[in-house]
């Protein structure tokens, strides 16, 4: 009997928290970092009965410039629903949100296509930490919540977990929020179902994803629990489930609810929008910034990095800023010096501030200045990297470092020939071996020249007075 192939589908709801200065509905403060529990409410916002919602048009204005990035359909008609059903969590008994017509349809990320982006109002925050009972922080009831949906064309978790990084690099770019997964600012959900050729699977819901290793995991274990439930001739169950990141397994929450369970209705506080009459469209687009995958694909085809130099970059844009700024784009360099700059900045550069927390990036000007030393043969590339050592514990100017330590290329011939003249009388062993064929052991001396010298050395003059003499 053939060996069951099991293919894998998966669907996300990525929820992020906009970056506005008040809620959705109300003028409360929007602040992710307040501490003190139900300090920014008010009778809006916790659902008092008589009270009446305000759009947050900035808010809106977020949506839409994502759908755009996205390269979604901007609705021109939008309106708000009410999405009912109670938990302690949710003030009024029901959640704001959109339904049948939400602001952005379509796009792509990845090349995962994108169902569609809406508006919604957060809930508020549940803790559970002691006692048999929960406190409830409202807060973060009302902040702006964006929720994404993907397409069911996902096949693998770590595809899934690429996808919701590259979201957040989008939303962080953009500026519409810093979806810290951490402060649960970001939170991912997947829809996981498996099925074989003969059967297909019954959708399975994951909840509250709140890290990427957090996203990887869930997927790949449920994806191996629902195969060995169907190997063992079982049904899948249609349910929510969570992720137990201590025991690094998927528990059973409740049985999945259906869009009908919700009841949804359009929203009679609130008005129906027509987006034309809010924003142009177009100007927002032509105001989008570069995006991680413009500035990925620049990297690569003006400076030709590597994809890992090139996501080093777009990863942190405080790096990729200095860079842009160290070689900006206009400046005609030839495709040595280019790899020069991203070499010496991506492994001598990080290298250092990775070793301690009191180095800090050295200013344009002298970073442009050191390489201009190196570029001009006025130092080594060895020395290079020692005056950058001095500069990230102390910004100071490379030409002034270079002069104080004598540390200038070597390159006159005559000074040189002496310090290769005693190399050769106090290593007989390689000049032996050189001359009996093996000529990368003048590198070896080439290198101990070098180390004389403090790196200062020419090592083409060395190499070149070596191979005469040794004639």
């Amino acid at each position: 009997m053939p060996e069951k192939k099991y293919t894998a589908t998966i669907g996300l709801e990525i929820h992020a928290e906009l970056k506005t200065k008040t809620k959705m509905f109300c003028s409360c403060k929007n602040d992710t970092e307040e501490k003190r529990p139900n300090v920014n409410v008010c009778p809006i916002c916790m659902g008092h009965p008589g009270t009446l919602p305000v759009l947050n048009n900035e808010a809106m204005k977020q949506v839409v410039r994502v759908g755009l990035a996205v390269g979604g359909k901007i609705a021109d008609f939008t309106e708000w629903d009410r999405k009912n059903y109670f938990y302690p969590d949710i003030p009024k008994g029901y959640q704001i949100t959109q339904y049948k017509f939400p602001i952005v349809t379509g796009g792509e990320i990845n090349g995962i296509e994108l169902t569609r982006i809406h508006l919604e109002e957060d809930t508020a925050k549940s803790s559970h930490e002691s006692g048999d009972f929960s406190l409830v922080d409202f807060n973060r009831s009302g902040v702006p919540l964006m929720e994404l949906v993907t397409e069911p064309v996902i096949h693998d978790a770590k595809s899934a977990s690429n996808f919701s990084k590259e979201l957040q690099l989008i939303l962080q770019y953009l500026g519409a929020g810093d979806a810290n997964m951490e402060k649960g600012e970001m939170r991912v959900e997947a829809n996981i179902s498996v099925s074989d050729s003969n059967k297909l699977g019954r959708k399975v819901e994951v909840k509250n994803l709140n890290s990427f290793r957090a996203v990887d995991r869930a997927i790949e274990y449920e994806i191996e629990r629902q195969i060995s439930v169907l190997e063992e001739g079982k049904e899948i169950v249609q349910e929510t489930r969570g992720w137990d990141e201590g025991k690094q397994i998927t528990f059973s929450q409740r049985v999945k609810e259906d869009s009908h369970d919700y009841r949804y209705f359009p929203d009679p506080d609130l008005p129906k929008v027509m987006i034309s009459e809010l924003f142009d469209v177009e100007e927002l687009k032509k105001d989008l910034p570069e995006l991680p995958q413009q500035r990925r694909k620049r990297y690569t085809d003006d400076y030709l990095m590597k994809t890992e130099d090139a996501n080093m970059f777009v990863l942190d844009t405080k790096l990729g800023d200095f860079f842009d700024k160290v070689v900006p784009p206009s400046e005609n360099l030839s495709d040595k010096l280019k790899k020069s700059y991203v070499n010496f900045i991506t492994n001598d550069l990080v290298g250092l501030l990775r070793k301690s927390q009191k180095y800090s990036l050295p200013s344009v000007e002298n970073f442009r200045d050191l390489m201009g030393l190196y570029s001009r043969e006025e130092i080594t590339s060895r020395v290079a990297k020692d005056i950058l050592a001095f500069m990230v514990a102390k910004d100071e100017n490379p030409t002034a470092i270079m002069l104080a330590n004598g540390l200038q290329q070597q390159s006159n011939e005559e000074d040189l020939k002496k310090i290769v003249e005693k190399l050769i009388t106090d290593n007989p062993k390689i000049v032996a071996d050189y001359k009996a064929g093996k000529e990368n052991a003048i590198m070896s001396l080439v290198g101990q020249a070098m180390k004389v010298t403090k790196g200062s050395a020419n090592p083409q003059v060395i190499k070149n007075l070596l191979l005469l003499l040794l004639k």
